[in-house]
This record gives structure tokens, sequence and C-alpha cells, in this order.
């Protein structure tokens, strides 16, 4: 999309590609990527570039062909699990099992030859010798370190396989919105779940990869140990293991919930994440209504809610952690049955068992049930995926419609390749075409019949035809309304009842030639919008067919930008021609605006054109329609949007001179361009009135028919909107200042390759500081909860390791009861017993008294277990309870902050990086946080207890340990400073991949009208290798840091285990075990631990950006402070003063009002007009303290700035300039607070003539809104903004431009109502029509931010020189004319009202 940057161009070649076999297994080659780490010097353009297996483009293509072959097998049949398999299956299994099968044979060797070590020390024994002895030790050694060079490289290479994973799902899905056709994306809440597919579901894999292998692995260790442990110690071993294995059922179980809870929980956070993105795109309105209460306690009720769903995943964590204890407590029962057995334990026995039940506990109660609750998350994912690639892409009845790739492949590749592609292949050459739809008729044609995507068979295309045009014949297409659906076709199989659908158009039949403009008037909700959906081919039909000769250009209703300069806005896919880009800027009136703007054209526009007022992104919208060569030209609506003399001159030069050879099709609701049109098509209620110039029209006296009132059929036209999910763009403060507010963010686009799009803060650069942690403990906002919370976590500990030496000192108990042999001096006993006797009784004595303290081993044993789980379950389970409330605390002081920013925050800000907060951040703090921060703590605990249990042995050993901790905590330094800093990257990284998807679904029409598809793709395909290339460093520094750390700990199990053989014979086996046990049980947990510290500070780093936000600098205070309240019934007169107000939006921007100073008297209807961008809407901000302002702004004498900001703006109503309604019920968009009676509801509704309309919906009052008001269409979402200022029945009324986007008709209705409703209340007019403010008691002129003129229209109409004389001329003569009559009438109406004043 005319991007000036390639991503891949500068990047350097990945050092791995060239790395040699032990490099890449040691990950030696990342060490020039740790250097520059430690100098802090990693930024996004130091990242290598993708490296070619991992380049989006390829995966996209093997998984759309496996896609489209899984398609072929019917859509109850298609899987996306089979996709997988059959692109990386084989090599994930082979690998699997190979890694598998060798873990697991090291595992089951290395307590085996613990224990012939153990027995090396048992007192007195003489079978092994010392060179045995050094063979087992150097064995024992050895097995650790095969596992760790084994373990790491295997997990990097499923984690890229993931990761490829991910890569292609990505594309489809994208791929998948592109093919989404209006009638689909109706829908509600389609938004929030792609975007969730993108950033949530698809990430699920990479972790389900991971464990998959233990699914199988699990049970087949358990039953190997099973044998060595029968081997052992007989049936008791078997009895633990009975135990052991009675909870994994219970495992399954809880697994099954988690998936549940996930679920519930997902669609929970799809909810909250829309209503957030709502209230963000409406922030405007809603800080102008005052509704920030009603919104906040809505998103609380969601919240709580999802919560619930989080709370209940999270007990089912806390039950899984504390089945840790189950290996404990079997190791228990062994040893308890085997020595009530009479057998005597041996620390050989004990310690080949424990070893083997902690690898059982880690294999099969740790990780199987992990394995099975990832697994079944990644399958529910999976599911998503392809229940939303199986969403149907046009129509629900899809009558055998086909849909095709652009490409130019699409001409070779079979008919079959997408959807049940029964017809309109694309053809090429002269070859016939003729194949019979599903039902339908034979469709042949002769010349050359290119498909574009999307084209339904009753719409034909021809590009190369001689003569251009489109016809239409009987054309009837009808919205499916996905709510009616739901609702009142329970029974709608394929023939849906025409009532739940609604007309579009019907029985349409036209010809449009070239040369002749062909113009479509008529009421709001007429179908002129659905006219041109169905030529473009976005609305198929459903009889009659569609001719289309020659290719498309197209500019929408709402304007849609997406993020790039101007120029590039323009351009979008056509090549840039010098001639021909100056001839539109000129023809679009765009010169001026190009002189304002800091950069020209090449300034950026944020995201939905947020830098550019109104009429700038109407005009930026049509040159881009008319930049492109096409031969056809559909125009909808650009003129509502400009003021009347820019409006003239895009008619005269734009529509009539610079497409004059064209075939142009226009929607107007401007009648004074038409008196020399030929060809006027009037709609009504979906039909065509009727056609003809505008003297045949005049002289059938049709004219009135302009101005009949809709007659609209139930849920009539929801859907004349041109952009199904854009949401209404936030105004911009339409100023020239607002230009100049993003200065600091625009530097010059040609002295650097590109503009920096203010990236989004990347957070600290470094490590995050402890003020963050202490946010995150302060969020209980309880200290007795952290102070239990300590206890029992300190508690469980002491008691696990407590267990550990208490067992070793039983062991070497009976050790040296067995080797030593009672000795006793029978010299001196002369007794008739003979010295045997002797022997037998002391042996009984001695016996029982063993017996007795054996006893007291087992009680002291039973004890500390019991008191073990008790402690572990509560420790969990307070944990969690204790995350989820600072979660909580933390989701509304974000909520608060954010409501509570000033509009400048959400004018620099995109709504991505500020959803973001909601949906990633959030998110993590929920889940993620809390698992790592359990796990740190856990860790730590366990370290200090390793350490301590290794001195108690012996304590020379506490040097090696301390040389060992410097050594990890170096190389965790390295690791951190690089990993945090390419972690960062990447979070960054993937923004622009939401925010692209965002902007594509807004924009979806017009990019399918300029056939942008695939260079929106290659965009797509760019943000995701700069993603993958960030996210493969990512992978690669976290793998080199854990295998590195693993080493270390191999070389610590070294010097331990030989020093006991240097050192000699004389410690007892059972601390040997002991000793040698534990630190074997450091190699996996100590990475880990590690690696979650640093996983914890990566997650921290979600809780600084949340906090970031909740100290946004607000607005000021809502509620006024008690000494000045105003009276309740406060503004009593209405009147309105400016005096010396200045207003720029941010701090160092440029003045964007100078100096007003005008008064507006009680009562008094105000005007004012202005070119587009002079500050008019700005001054409306002012008024509502939006942004501040210097100087003063009286309402009834009282300084607005001494007011809260609440009462402030509940006594003012304004009908801004894009109607924007909420998700939610008709009731809740006029009435949130619920303090209206349904009568007064409705009354209000029956004023602005809603009532039929509203009434015809299912549910009244109740009816659902679908997001952004969709199912109205702009006129109607236009009057239910009035229907809220008549129930707010303020003493002031301000519209914004509030007419610009609807036909006469409504204009004149709003324009009737308002001046019956508010006649007793001050109205502000923002117009771009003239003669909407021409019958005002006085207008205001506005120019660059200054007040030009003030006064009665009439008079400055006497002015020759006058601003507003200028404006007027700027009209048709006989518009001017007209204007001037009204102004004249209205005055002397004044004047006979009034006689003995003046007219005002």
């Amino acid at each position: 999309m005319n991007r000036e940057n390639a991503f891949s161009s500068g990047k350097q070649i990945n050092p791995v590609q060239n790395a040699s076999f032990l490099s890449k297994r040691m990950f030696w080659w990342l060490r020039d990527t740790f250097r520059a780490g430690q100098r802090k010097e990693i930024t996004e353009e130091k990242l290598y570039a993708t490296l070619p297996e991992h380049s989006s483009h390829g995966l996209a293509e093997t998984f759309e062909r496996l896609w489209s072959e899984e398609l072929q097998r019917g859509s109850d049949k298609a899987s996306f699990a089979r996709v997988y398999w059959r692109a990386f299956g084989p090599e994930t299994l082979i690998w699997g099992l190979v890694f598998s099968a060798f873990e697991t044979a090291n595992r089951v060797a290395q307590p085996l030859l613990l224990g012939e070590l153990v027995s090396y020390f048992t007192p007195n024994q003489d079978t092994i010798s010392k060179r045995d002895a050094y063979l087992y030790a150097a064995g024992v050694i050895a097995c650790s370190l095969l596992s760790v060079i084994s373990f790491h490289p295997f997990i990097f290479y499923i984690f890229q396989l993931g990761m490829k994973f991910r890569i292609g799902a990505s594309c489809l899905i994208y791929n998948k919105v592109l093919k989404l056709s209006k009638s689909t994306t109706a829908g509600d809440g389609l938004n929030g779940k792609i975007i969730n597919l993108l950033s949530n579901d698809v990430g699920k894999f990479d972790i389900a990869l991971c464990f998959v292998h233990d699914l199988w692995k699990g049970p087949m260790e358990a039953i190997l140990l099973g044998y060595f442990i029968y081997l052992q110690i007989g049936f008791s071993g078997l009895l633990g293991m009975a135990f052991l294995m009675s909870f994994i059922p219970l495992q399954a179980w809880v697994g099954k919930k988690t998936a549940t809870y996930r679920m519930k929980a997902a669609k929970r956070t799809d909810l909250r994440v829309r209503f957030m993105n709502e209230i963000i795109q409406g922030i405007q309105v809603i800080k102008m209504y005052t509704w920030e209460s009603s919104f906040a306690k809505m998103i609380e009720k969601i919240r709580r809610k999802e919560i619930h769903a989080i709370r209940g995943g999270a007990y089912v964590r806390a039950t899984l952690i504390s089945f840790f204890t189950v290996s404990r407590v079997s190791i228990f029962i062994s040893l308890l049955s085997y020595t009530v057995t009479e057998n005597v334990i041996t620390a050989k026995k004990v310690f080949i068992v424990t070893s083997f039940y902690s690898i059982l506990n880690d294999s099969m109660v740790h990780f199987w049930p992990m394995a099975i609750t990832f697994c079944a998350e990644g399958y529910i994912s999976l599911k998503r995926i392809r229940d939303f690639l199986l969403t149907p892409e046009g129509k629900l009845p899809v009558q055998g419609i086909g849909f095709e790739e652009e490409d130019k492949k699409s001409a070779k590749k079979s008919a079959g390749a997408g959807g049940d592609c029964a017809s309109g292949v694309a053809v090429s050459g002269k070859s016939k075409l003729n194949q019979q739809e599903n039902g339908g008729k034979p469709l042949t044609k002769e010349e050359d019949v290119v498909r574009e995507p999307l084209l339904p068979t009753r719409l034909v295309r021809i590009l190369d035809s001689e003569r251009k045009g489109v016809v239409l014949d009987n054309a009837t297409a009808r919205w499916m309304c996905p709510s009616a659906i739901q609702e009142n076709a329970p029974g709608a199989g394929d023939a849906p009842a025409i009532e739940n659908t609604n007309v579009g158009i019907e029985s349409v039949s036209i010809a449009v030639e070239p040369r002749k403009l062909c113009v479509l008037v008529g009421p709001v909700g007429s179908g002129k919008t659905t006219l041109l959906q169905v030529l473009l081919g976005e609305l198929e039909l459903d009889e009659g067919s569609v001719e289309i000769r020659g290719s498309v250009s197209y500019a929408a209703q709402e304007p849609w930008l997406y993020e790039g300069s101007v120029r590039n806005n323009i351009l979008f896919t056509e090549e840039y021609s010098e001639r021909r880009y100056l001839q539109v800027v000129k023809v679009c009136a765009l010169e001026k605006d190009f002189e304002l703007f800091p950069h020209g054209d090449q300034t950026i526009v944020g995201e939905r054109g947020i830098s550019l007022s109104g009429g700038q992104k109407a005009r930026v919208n049509l040159a881009r329609a008319v930049y492109r060569k096409a031969d056809i030209y559909l125009l909808d609506d650009p003129l509502s949007a400009v003021d009347t003399h820019v409006g003239k001159h895009i008619y005269e030069q734009c529509i009539r001179e610079f497409l004059a050879n064209r075939v142009c099709i226009l929607v107007t609701h401007q009648l004074q361009y038409l008196k020399d049109v030929q060809q006027i098509v009037l709609m009504n209620g979906g039909r065509v009135e009727a056609i003809g110039s505008y003297r045949e029209l005049k002289k059938a006296n049709i004219e009135s028919m302009l101005a009949l009132t809709p007659d609209e059929s139930p849920l009539d036209s929801p859907l004349e909107k041109e952009l199904k999910n854009m949401r209404p763009r936030r105004t911009s403060g339409s100023s020239t200042g607002s230009q100049n507010r993003d200065i600091d963010l625009m530097v010059d686009l040609l002295d650097q390759e590109k503009q920096e799009e203010e990236k989004e803060s990347q957070g600290g650069s470094g490590s995050v500081g402890l003020s963050v942690y202490k946010t995150y403990i302060g969020a209980v906002q309880s200290c007795g909860w952290i102070f239990w919370l300590s206890a029992f976590m300190l508690l469980s500990q002491i008691v696990v390791s407590g267990v550990d030496i208490f067992v070793a000192e039983w062991v070497n108990w009976e050790e040296r009861v067995a080797g030593i042999p009672p000795v006793f001096d029978l010299n001196d006993n002369h007794t008739i017993l003979s010295s045997r006797d002797v022997r037998i009784l002391l042996r009984e004595q001695t016996d029982v008294s063993n017996f007795i303290e054996r006893q007291q081993y087992i009680w002291i044993y039973s004890g500390l277990i019991i008191l073990l789980v008790v402690l572990v379950v509560q420790r969990s389970f307070s944990f969690f309870y204790v995350c989820l409330r600072i979660s909580m605390n933390l989701h509304d002081r974000l909520f608060r902050g954010l409501t509570r920013a000033t509009m400048h925050f959400f004018n620099t800000n995109p709504s991505g990086r500020i959803l973001n907060r909601f949906s990633k951040d959030i998110g993590a703090i929920d889940s993620a946080l809390p698992m790592a921060l359990l796990d740190c703590v856990v860790f730590f605990l366990e370290m200090i207890a390793v350490v301590a249990v290794v001195s108690i042995v012996n304590y020379w050993f506490l040097l090696p340990t301390i040389v060992v901790a410097v050594l990890m905590y170096y190389i965790r330094q390295t690791y951190l400073n690089t990993s945090r800093v390419v972690k960062r990257i990447e979070s960054v990284n993937r923004s622009p991949i939401f925010s692209h998807t965002n902007a594509t679904l807004q924009g979806l029409s017009t990019i399918r009208a300029f056939g942008a598809q695939s260079a929106l793709k290659r965009e797509f395909n760019e943000f995701l290798d700069v993603n993958s290339s960030s996210w493969y460093m990512f992978i690669s520094t976290s793998r080199a840091f854990a295998l590195w750390l693993d080493l270390v700990c191999v070389l610590y199990i070294g010097i331990v285990t030989l020093s006991f053989l240097v050192g000699g014979q004389h410690t007892l086996g059972g601390s040997v075990g002991l000793a040698i046990t534990k630190t074997i049980s450091l190699v996996g947990m100590c990475q880990w631990g590690m690696r979650q510290s640093a996983e914890l500070e990566n997650q921290m780093v979600s809780v600084e950006r949340v906090n970031e936000y909740t100290n946004l600098p607000s607005e000021p205070p809502l509620e006024t402070a008690p000494k000045h309240r105003p009276q309740r019934n406060w503004p009593e007169h209405g009147a309105i003063r400016f005096t010396n107000v200045d207003l720029r939006y941010s701090e160092d921007g440029e003045r964007v009002l100078k100096d007003l100073n005008f008064v507006i008297r009680p009562n008094e209807k105000v005007g004012i007009v202005g070119r587009t961008g002079a500050g008019k809407s700005s001054l409306i901000q002012a008024l509502f303290r939006l942004a501040p302002f210097d100087g003063n702004i009286e309402i009834d004498d009282i300084d607005t700035k001494t007011l809260g900001l609440r009462d402030l703006r509940s006594k003012i109503s304004i009908i801004p300039q894009d109607p924007i309604l909420f998700s939610g019920t008709m009731r809740s968009n006029l009435d949130p607070f619920e303090q209206r009676k349904d009568e007064e509801l409705w009354n209000a509704l029956d004023q602005v003539e809603l009532k039929e309309a509203v009434s015809s919906l299912a549910g009244g009052l109740e009816c659902r809104m679908s997001d952004g008001g969709s199912n109205f269409s702009m006129g109607q979402r236009q009057l239910v903004c009035l229907a809220r200022a008549i129930l707010r029945n303020n003493k002031i009324l301000v519209l914004d431009e509030a007419t610009a986007n609807v036909d006469p008709e409504t204009d004149q209705l709003i324009q009737r109502t308002i001046r019956d409703q508010f006649q007793r209340c001050t109205v502000l007019t923002i117009a771009h029509r003239l003669h909407t403010v021409m019958d005002s008691d006085r207008v205001l002129v506005m120019d660059a931010g200054k007040a030009m003129e003030y006064g009665n229209p009439h008079e400055l109409l006497q002015r020759s020189d006058g601003a507003l004389r200028r404006l007027v001329n700027q009209t048709a003569s006989s518009t001017a004319q007209q204007l001037a009559q009204i102004a004249q009438d209205n005055y002397n109406d004044r004047l006979t009202s009034n006689p003995d004043g003046d007219a005002r």
C-alpha cells in the first residue's frame, strides 16, 4: 500500500543460517545478541531478518492450499487439526518419539545408579569397590548431562513449529477477513472475536505442542517405573503406586473443568473487550453526555462475571498445584507398609524409591494433567479458528458462490478452489463459460470474464467491453439482519421468509451510460447505499441480474483512512503519477488543506484518520476514488461532509468535469446541484420511484416525492451505512490546529524514509522497578491477607523440607541399628546362663527398644505428612484468591483512569494501543502473572531449602554453592538484559497486526472495490514477519539461557557427588542420598525458576503499563466544589459569554482558537459557519471543556472553570457530528441511567418520527443495537441522538454539523423539531449548509480560529465585503438569492413580532 519501507530490506541475515552444528546446539550463535544486550544497544533495527522457513508468505500459501483441500471434504468434515497434521505432523511425531524414548531410559537409569552409589556408604559393606563407586557417580552425573543436552534443542524445535502454525493460522484468518461480505460482518461483535483469535487463540498452540508428547509418555513411564519400584520393595510399592494413580482420573476431570472455565472466561473477555472498544471509540460523546458512570457500571457488571469464570479456573489450578503433595503421601504409604510388614528399610531402597516417585510425580501428576489441559485448550482454539474460517462469506443461503483469489494464479487453479465453486471461474480468452450453478441459469458470456473475489453469479463483470456502463435488470437484494434471523425465524432454513430480511433494493432496473451523470436521491433509508453495495458485489442479488462493463472505483459514505501519509491514502494501490495526482488534489479542493498541514501531503493520518477534520477525511476519501483510473465511479454521498462552496467546487470540477467521460453514479442529498442532471433516480423504500432529468421529474411533479417522509418497513435498510463495522470516528476537534497537534510526532517524511508513527512507548527500558511490585501487592488493599499468605508460604516450605530431612535421619538410624551388632562384655557375668542365651535375651531387649523407637519415627512421620497437606492446600487457594482480588482492583483503577483522561490523550493514542491495555495486559494480570508469581516464590523458598539441607549434611558445601550462585546470577543478568528488550520489541511489533486487522475490518468495501486485497495481505505478512523475527530471537535467547543454567547445575551435581567419594566413607548413606537427590532436583528447577522470575518481570510490565494508564493526566474534577455549586435550576436563561478564549490541544501546540470574544443572549439561535478547519468544532470543545483553554467562558454569569465537569456537561445537550450509538438496547441508548418512564421515551421517539420504526423492531425499546448501532441508517442514528437531546431537556443545545449526513427531508424534520422543542432554549448550530443557519437570530463567521463577523445574517449580507457575503457568493447564484431571501424574511418576521426593538 505504497509504504515507503520494506521491512526486510535493511536487516542482517540471521547468523543461525551459517552456524555450525555445535554452535546451533549450544546456542553459541547468539553471542553477538547477548553482547549487544549487555551494552543496552538492541533496537528493532538490530534484530535479524526473518528466517526463510518462517516467512509468512510461504506458510500462508501452504496453509491456504491445505485448508482449501479440507473444504472440499465439505464443511462438516473440514478439520483444522488435520491441516496441522498434514503440514507438520510426521516430523512432530518422529522427533517426539525419539526424544521421549531417550529421556525415559535416562530417567530410569539415574536412580538405579544412585542407589548403588548410596549403598557404598552403608557401614561395613564390602560388595562395592571404590572404583565401582566412582563409575556409579560418573553415571549419575552423565545422566543429568545427557538429559540437559537433549531436552533444550528439542523444545526449541517444537516452539518453532508452534510459531509456524501461528503464522499460517493468522494468515488464514486475515484472508478470511478480506472475504467476509457486508451481510456477514453486520453481525454482532465479530471484530472483538477476530482480534481475540489473532491475539490469544493462535498462541495457545505453542504451549499445547510442547506438552503433546507427555500425553502418552506419562502412562508409559508409569508402567515402567511401577515395575522397578516393585523390584525394590515388593507389594508395598504397589500400594503407593495405586494411591498415586487414583488421583489421575480426578486430575483429568479437573483438567476438563479448566477447559469449560476457559471457554466461559474467553467469551466474557470477548464481551468486555468489545464494550471497551466501543467506549474508546465513542469516548468524546460519552464525556459530553457525562455517561461515564453508567458505562462504568456496565463494565463492572461484565467484569464481575468474567472474574467469576476466571476464579473457577484459578481454583482448578490451585487444586492441581496442591497435588504435588500426592507423591510425598505415596512415599509415606509405601515406606509405612514396608516397615509394618517386618522389613528393614535401607538407604539404597529409600532413595531409589523416592527418586522414582518424584519422577512419577513429575510425569504423571504434574505434566500429564497439564498436557491434558493445554492440549484441550489448544483443541478449543483449533475449533474456534475452524468455526471462524467456516463463517459463511455471503448471505446465509449461499447460492453456490465460489471465491477465488484475484491473483494471476486464479485462472490456472482448478474450479474448486474455495467454497462450493460451482460457478464463475475466471476464464481467459474467448472460451465459453457455461456452467450450471445450483439451481441457477446457465451463464454464457462470449467476452473475457474476469472474476474478482466475492462476485455472485448474477453479477457479471466484463472488463474490456467496448461499451462501458452499468445495467441493472429487475435486481432485488435483501440484507440479512443477523439479529432478525435469530429472533424472528427459528425455522428459517434455506429460503428465509421475507419478513426477517430487510429490503435493500427491490426490482430495480437502471442503465447508466458514460458521459451521463446518474444521481441517486431519496429519503434516509431508501436503499441508495444498498444499490452501490450491490454494484460492488458486497451484497448478493436474490433476483434479477446486474451487468458491469468496466472497472470500478468507489468512495464510501463514511470515509475510511488507514495509518500512513495523506498521499499514501490517496494513492492506495495505484502507482504515483505526478500530473494526475496534482489534478486530483486540485479538483478535490485539497490544495489549501495541504498548505495548512505541517508536512503537506506527507502528514501522517492517525488510525481512522484522527488528525483530519470531518470534511478533510471526506475529501481524501473522494480523492482516493477519483485518483484510481477506472471506467465506473461510484460516489456515496461525498458532498455532505463539506461546506457549501467546497461542495460546489467538487461537484463542478471533479464530478462534472474531471469524471465527465466516465460512468459516474453519485448518491447525494444536495438537491441544489441537480438542475442540469439528465438522469436522476429517485428511490424510496428500496424501489425506484422515478427516473428522468430534473425537468421531467419536475413536470411529473414528483419533486414532492423527495419530501415524502420515508414509510419505513420493519427493520428497514439497517445497513444503509457504508462501513459495517466502522465505528464513527472521533471528531478531531476538526480545525487547522488539529493538524499541528501532532507536529511533534511528525518529522518530515522526505528526509527520513518513513515518518515514525510514534512507536508505542516501549515501557521503561530497564528492569521493572520495585515500585511496580509495590503497586501490585498494594492493590490487595488488605494487610491481613498479605500477612497470612506470607505465613502459609513459609510454613509449608519448612514442613516440606522437614519431611525430607526426617526420612534421611530415620534411614541413618536404621542403617546404624542394622550395621552395628551389639557387643557385650560377658567376662564378669559368671551366671548359669550360657553366653548364647544372654545374647538372645539382649538382642530381644534391643529389638523391643528399637521397635518402640521405630514406632515413634512412624508417628512423627505421619504427623508431618498431615500437616504438609493441610498447609499446601491452604497456601494455594489463598494465593489465587488474593491475586484475583488484586486484578479486580487494578482493572477498576485502569478503567477509572482511562475514562477520566483528557481528550488529547485519546486523540494522540490509537485505539489499538489503548485496547491492548484492556485485552493483553489485563489478561496477563488475570492469569499469567499469578502463575509466574507463585512459581517464583515457591522456587526461591525451595532454593533456600536445598542449600540449607546440603549444608546441614556438610557445611563445606557452602563454598561451591556460593560459586555456582554467582555464576547463575551472572547468566541471569546477561539473559534478562537481552530478553527484556527483545520481548518488549516483540509486544510493540504485535500491535500493528491488530491495528491493521481493525483498519481492514472497517474498510472492507473500499478495499475490495479497489481490489487492494493482495496489497493488504502483503502488508499483513510484513507485520507478521517483523513480529516473528523478534519472537524467534525471544525463544532462542530463553532456550540458550535455560541450557546454560542447567549446565551450571550439572557442574554443581558433579562437585557434590564426587566430593563424597573423595572425602572417604565416613558419611552415612542417608545423608549422601539426601544431598545428591536434592542437588539433582536443582536441574530443571533452577532454570525454570530463573525463567519464571524473568517471566514475572515480563508480566509485571503489564502491571506497569496498566499503572501508567491509571495515572494519566485527568480532566478537572467531575463534581463542583461546594462553595461554587450553582442552584438546581442553573442555567435558567442560557446566556453564554466568551471572553478572550484561546484554545490549544496540547501544551506546546499552536492556538486553534485565537482570542474569541462574543456574547450569546438567552434563548438565542446562533449559527456558526466557516470553511473546514476554521475552528468551529474547537469552539464546542471549549464550551464542554474537552480541551484546556485560556480566557473565560461564562454561562448565566457563572465561570465554567469553577464548575465540576458533570454539572457543566449534563446541562448542555449536544447532537454530535458523528451520531454514535452503543450496543445494548434502544432504552440504554436513550436513557442509560434509567431515570425516565417508558412513555417519556416513546414520546421523544415520536417527536423525531422514529416511533413506528422502533415499535416494529423485536422488543421495542428493548431492541438490540448491534455494534455501533449499525442496524440503523445514518439518518436514523442522528434522529436517536436528537431524541436524547429532547429527553435531557436542557437550556442549551449544540448541533455539531448534525444534519450533514441526512437527506433534506430528515434535515427539515430535525430543524422543525428543534424549532418546536427547543424554542425556549439557546441553540448553537455548526453548519456546512448555509440554509440551515440563515434563519438564525445571529451568525458567527469563523476563519482560522478567529471570529470574523457576528450579527444578524440579513445585516451581515448587506456588507459587500463581509465574510458571510463571500461564503454565500461562492454558491450558485440561484442558491445565493434563495439564502438572502430566507435571511430577509426571517429579519422581517422578527421586526413585526418585535416592532420596538431591533431584529435580534
